[in-house]
């Protein structure tokens, strides 16, 4: 397997668990420096992928490398090398925000001298300093998140694992742990995302690999998968229901495209390829024929729409 270039390189993956088969065949490539972000439905196979590629589980088939080491055959060489964050905080919520951090650097055999500089550093990087000496349990949600991350990094991984990282924080705790990714990925950390949140894929992540079935059914930049729902769409929506037909003939001539109508909520929409022009000339075209239009609005397919687009198609080829 040829892995230079490459943080994570994994091929012909196979897990079973009694009947149930985890992965078939799952393959993935992460080039190094970037964030591909794992979307699946819950049962995918995110997890299982996770924990093979982080050496807490072997595969039944198939080969992995990770940080340019093979998981199975040189897993302490890969376990020096990975940072891993579980869905779950694994924090002493007794001890304070630098005991923790230090309990941690001891784990990893760092000396005493040497584990009380990196945490101070960790402490700093993720804006924990006024709280480094309170108790973890009176930390907000997304301080503890923060928290676990700097746990991950005690000794600056080159490749991290993030499994579902932003699990039930609030919108403002999501943020802070989005900013401390970013600042890790300038550094020049790769990341491994798995999340559920299509928003956090969206905002974070180089590249996107969906998984369906233990196996990986598409691959891309988030605008190359919003590209294959047609690209970008114009919508309309009317003051007045009745004028509805009228604006559709219109908008159907302006784009030459399919416009789907909507009546209870008074929208049409259609395809575009020409996203100012069609805008200026529906517009233009509504007003001549004084149809007053409420809103007219471009819009491009989010990563929800791709996610379920993908995922029922696969469930009706494997149907």
């Amino acid at each position: 397997m040829h892995t230079k270039g490459f943080a994570i390189l994994a091929k012909g993956l196979y897990k079973r668990y009694g009947k149930q088969q985890a992965l078939q065949g799952f393959n993935l490539a992460v080039p190094e420096g970037t964030v591909c972000g794992l979307l699946g439905p819950n049962g995918a196979g995110k997890t299982t992928a996770v924990r093979i590629l982080t050496t807490l589980l072997h595969a039944d088939e198939g080969t992995a490398e990770v940080a340019g080491f093979d998981v199975r055959r040189q897993a302490e060489q890969v376990r020096s090398r990975i940072g891993l964050l579980g869905q779950y905080a694994a924090l002493d919520e007794i001890l304070s925000g630098r005991q923790n951090l230090r309990m941690f650097a001891r784990l990893y055999h760092l000396g005493a001298a040497e584990a009380r500089r990196r945490t101070d550093e960790l402490l700093e990087r993720f804006d924990l300093i006024g709280a480094a000496d309170k108790s973890v349990r009176h930390y907000s949600g997304g301080m503890r998140r923060r928290l676990d991350l700097a746990a991950s990094l005690i000794i600056a991984p080159q490749v991290l694992f993030l499994d579902e990282p932003t699990t039930g924080l609030d919108p403002r705790s999501r943020n802070e742990v989005w900013t401390a990714i970013r600042s890790l990925v300038a550094d020049g950390t790769s990341v491994l995302l798995t999340t559920q949140y299509l928003e956090e894929a969206d905002q974070l992540a180089d590249s996107i690999a969906v998984i369906e079935g233990g196996r990986i059914i598409a691959e891309g930049t988030p605008d190359q998968l919003k590209a294959r729902l047609g690209g970008d769409r114009i919508q309309v929506v009317l003051h007045r229901a009745e004028e509805l037909p009228a604006a559709e003939s219109i908008i159907r001539r302006v784009t030459a495209a399919e416009v789907t109508v909507d009546e209870d909520r008074r929208q049409l929409s259609a395809l575009v390829q020409q996203r100012v022009v069609a805008l200026t000339e529906v517009a233009r075209a509504l007003a001549d024929a004084e149809i007053e239009a409420e809103d007219i609005a471009l819009r491009r397919p989010t990563l929800d729409e791709v996610f379920l687009h993908l995922t029922e198609k696969h469930e009706e080829v494997m149907a």
